[in-house]
């Protein structure tokens, strides 16, 4: 859907043919560039699961330190962010009536701990949250409160933010409830037997009652013994650890603007992942397009775009966008969030990018830019969407603060099949995706950098 025009008037600063020539250049390039794969390659493959706390996390940040390096941008340098680090440990389940069967679970994040050997109790079945919240309050003492609610499969992500407030808060309404522990039907689209993991809403310590997610078929399996007339009774046993403080990193890298290096065109994703993979689609396919599509602009544009290319690898995301708002205050501390004048994050996976969206703060002025990129990107299978948009989950502090944003809109809908799962895994990536990835990227990245108007 084509936006609507812009009537001319003195502010409208045109696209030049030569900004338009060079971005053309470099899509007709990237296309058949494979950098973007070999990076995600080198990260899932040398260094594998990231998760804040844990060797993995601290490889990772090394690894992108010295890729970046490697890679040719011209400034590489890390800020610290605090937060409180939390690990999974043990994570059984069975079913002990009707029949003895083992489930498979895993801990949401910062799920406290059963009592160590477990807990045995009948579980309470609530078709939706909206259920649970008519329970009386301490009418669950006892008991394991069971949600079974299936998230709806969606090319743009639109069934995730419905079905996730019982992985989010379902621990807080479980224990009000009287609840002894909370279990969810996996926030996924997938019918394989591995359970997604994910945050809660918690940002320190642990959850109200321990919180697991099931796989999708054990939900069903215990769906149809209730249908068969039974109470099924369960084990769980999970033992976490809370860290206490703990120091992660934003990796940072640098495309130094030719005249105006102190305006900065954000793009990026995020370095951690959570501990089930590798974290290749979340988010280690976002990470590698930022990283590829800065440092292929520098090498194959024929000049130095006129702004900083700022790439951050921000930390700490799966456990509630931690990263992200430390970047975003300490820009806010140092006086520069007027000089971010566009962003965007990569961090829904590594599908094709089918549309372009621009925040509803994008200048009138500017609009012309945007639709000139999606006329480029046109080629690639990409359109110009409405919609407002913050950029994707890391931009949403900086949008928060008035920083204009387009989202590029990746397909998944396959993403929740594998999201925090052990799947999301190297060999589900598609090369020809991440070389549309790159493109598409390559073309908003180069004319944001260029265009010498304002997006505000």
């Amino acid at each position: 859907m084509l936006t609507a025009p812009v009537l001319a008037n003195d502010n409208i600063i045109p696209v030049s043919k030569e900004t338009k020539d060079i971005a053309t250049h470099l899509r007709d390039k990237a296309i058949d560039d494979d950098s973007a794969y070999e990076i995600l390659k080198s990260l899932t493959t040398e260094v594998g699961a990231r998760h804040p706390g844990t060797p993995g996390e601290k490889a990772g940040i090394e690894w992108a330190i010295n890729k970046l390096k490697a890679l040719g941008f011209d400034k590489v340098y890390t800020e610290d962010v605090n937060m409180n680090g939390w690990l999974r440990g043990v994570e059984t389940a069975e079913i002990l009536l009707p029949s003895y069967q083992k489930l498979i679970i895993t801990a949401l994040g910062r799920s406290k701990s059963t009592p160590e050997g477990g807990l045995e109790a009948d579980i309470v079945h609530f078709k939706t949250y909206a259920d649970l919240e008519k329970a009386l309050d301490g009418s669950l003492k006892g008991k394991i409160a069971f949600i079974s609610n299936r998230m709806q499969q969606l090319k743009d992500g639109g069934g995730y933010g419905p079905a996730n407030i019982a992985r989010s808060k379902g621990h807080e309404l479980a224990a009000q409830k009287g609840a002894e522990a909370l279990l969810i039907r996996s926030i996924g689209t997938d019918d394989h037997r591995n359970p997604h993991t994910g945050a809660t809403n918690v940002a320190m310590g642990y959850t109200a009652v321990p919180a697991v997610a099931l796989s999708n078929p054990d939900a069903d399996q215990l769906v149809r013994l209730m249908d068969y007339g039974h109470s099924p009774k369960i084990r769980l046993n999970i033992q976490t650890k809370d860290l206490g403080p703990i120091v992660t990193k934003n990796v940072i890298g640098e495309i130094t603007g030719r005249e105006l290096p102190n305006e900065v065109v954000v793009i990026g994703g995020h370095l951690d992942s959570w501990d089930l993979g590798t974290g290749a689609v979340d988010d280690g396919a976002g990470v590698a397009i930022a990283m590829a599509t800065g440092a292929f602009i520098k090498n194959n544009a024929k000049l130095r775009p006129r702004r900083t290319i700022r790439v951050i690898l921000w930390g700490a995301e799966e456990l509630g966008l931690i990263g992200a708002r430390a970047y975003a205050k300490a820009r806010q501390e140092d006086g520069t969030i007027a000089n971010h004048v566009i962003g965007s994050e990569s961090d829904f996976g590594a599908g094709p990018i089918y549309g372009l969206q621009s925040s509803n703060n994008v200048s009138p002025n500017a609009i012309h830019v945007v639709d000139t990129m999606a006329g480029l990107m046109g080629k690639l299978g990409v359109s110009r969407r409405s919609g407002d948009t913050s950029g994707g989950p890391d931009m949403i502090p900086l949008a928060a603060l008035g920083v204009p944003a387009l989202n590029l809109m990746q397909d998944g809908t396959d993403y929740f099949d594998l999201h925090h799962t052990p799947d999301d895994t190297f060999d589900k990536v598609n090369p020809e995706h991440m070389r549309q990835n790159l493109a598409v990227w390559t073309v908003f990245t180069f004319i944001a950098a260029e265009w010498p108007g304002s997006f505000k």
